[in-house]
């Protein structure tokens, strides 16, 4: 008999949903707004008390997500008195907690070293290529002696760190000299943050640095959800602006995609392939790849939904979004018969120009009255810092439009992307 279900079962008619929600994600109104249009009980779990408080004062819980063992521990324990259906993790900072808690509740999760695999992108391409699956050459260098790598390299190359997200720390270097700017410039980034998390010193993340042969090609996302293994598309993105290097800042998301069907099944080959081979088995994933004439290739995959406030361009069915089709596939509903609108939509995620203290924004109301825009979101507050990548970790915000075709949508979030000024002193 499963103790757990029996007691959730005698205390409550209601699925218990437990959200990890980091402190500085984007994606904590999306998620509560989600669970409230079902009929679930959710707690929210933070790392600091202000936070949980102020996002659902009814039920909260403090965590450590950096140790997922002490985290697990505090869930288990609570789980005792208060049985989850569901542990819902947000973004990449809570993805190995969600899956060792929901392992040790007995609840449906990915095996923990898939997780693993999928926040560190060194185990990422060891795990691939063990499993057959084609990945560029790349090696595992430690922070040490940066003169004595540079000689060894092909170029053109990709630098990257073992576990920051968003374009975060990933240069391109096409000859020595490049190589060894990239390589202290990720050091310095990874020095940084290793500070300011209260890191170990010896934390493997920030020990390395990973070095990979640049893949040509068109760059693509894909947002899916693996139903027992099976990988179902929700969608295709095309980014139609050229990341080439040498930083690698997103700027527009278009869905549908404009590809041939034979590319977009190609896609879809190589993401769930490479799904099978981490073992990744169910939830949410993010996939980025590059096409090329020799095929698709995966450049990482991510157990988690797309970044950002990027998930407001989808809507499935009769509207939901994606967080609540999250949310009803992890408390045991069916999402297959869910299919995406047939609206184009699309995001321009507003890259940092420079460096220094955001003072003012300008044509806020402009880019309101272009055709198609549905919504303009500015993230960073005026008075408050902003880096641009590779250092930085933050847009300036988001600019989303709807209409018939992704060629009008995108046009739309080219046209109201020019009307914004940003002033930084």
């Amino acid at each position: 008999m499963n103790t757990t279900k029996t007691s959730y079962a005698l205390s409550t008619c209601k699925p218990r949903v437990l959200l990890l929600l980091p402190t500085r994600t984007y994606r904590a109104t999306d998620f509560l707004d989600a669970a409230l249009n079902l009929d679930v009980e959710v707690v929210v779990a933070s790392e600091e008390p202000a936070t949980t408080k102020d996002l659902s004062p009814r039920d909260t819980l403090v965590l450590n997500f950096q140790d997922p063992t002490i985290g697990t521990q505090s869930i288990k324990k609570y789980a005792q008195t208060h049985p989850i259906a569901a542990i819902v993790g947000v973004d990449d900072d809570t993805t190995m907690l969600a899956t060792t808690a929901s392992a040790a509740l007995s609840l449906p999760h990915n095996p923990i070293s898939s997780a693993l695999a999928t926040r560190n992108k060194f185990l990422l391409r060891q795990t691939l290529e063990e499993k057959g699956i084609s990945v560029p050459n790349y090696r595992r260098l430690m922070i040490d002696d940066v003169e004595k790598y540079s000689r060894q390299i092909s170029y053109p190359c990709i630098l990257k760190p073992l576990s920051l997200s968003a374009s975060r720390g990933v240069i391109r270097a096409d000859n020595p000299t490049e190589f060894e700017d990239a390589f202290q410039r990720i050091t310095a980034l990874l020095n940084k943050v290793k500070e300011s998390r209260g890191t170990n010193g010896n934390d493997d993340p920030y020990q390395y640095i990973l070095v990979e042969d640049y893949i040509p090609g068109i760059e693509m996302a894909l947002e899916g959800i693996l139903i027992s293994g099976e990988l179902k598309t929700l969608a295709l993105f095309d980014k139609p602006d050229p990341l080439e290097g040498p930083f690698f800042e997103e700027t527009l998301y278009i869905t549908p995609s404009r590809l041939q069907d034979s590319i977009q099944k190609e896609i879809h080959k190589a993401t769930a392939e490479a799904a099978t081979a981490l073992g990744l088995r169910h939830g949410p994933i993010h996939a980025e790849l590059r096409y090329n004439e020799k095929g698709a290739h995966l450049i990482e995959i991510a157990a988690r939904t797309i970044g950002g406030l990027c998930s407001r361009t989808l809507k499935f069915g009769t509207g939901i979004s994606l967080e609540e089709l999250v949310i009803r596939h992890a408390i045991g509903d069916s999402v297959e018969p869910f299919s995406r609108e047939k609206q184009a939509a699309g995001v321009m995620m507003i890259p940092v120009p420079k460096a220094g203290i955001l003072g003012e924004v300008r044509g806020k109301q402009d880019v309101l009255n272009v055709d198609n825009i549905e919504e303009l979101n500015i993230t960073i507050s005026v008075g408050a810092e902003v880096i641009p990548l590779p250092e930085g970790d933050k847009y300036l915000g988001f600019i989303f439009a709807r209409a018939e075709t992704p060629e009008v949508v995108e046009a739309s979030l080219r046209e109201a992307h020019q009307h914004l000024e940003f002033v930084i002193l």
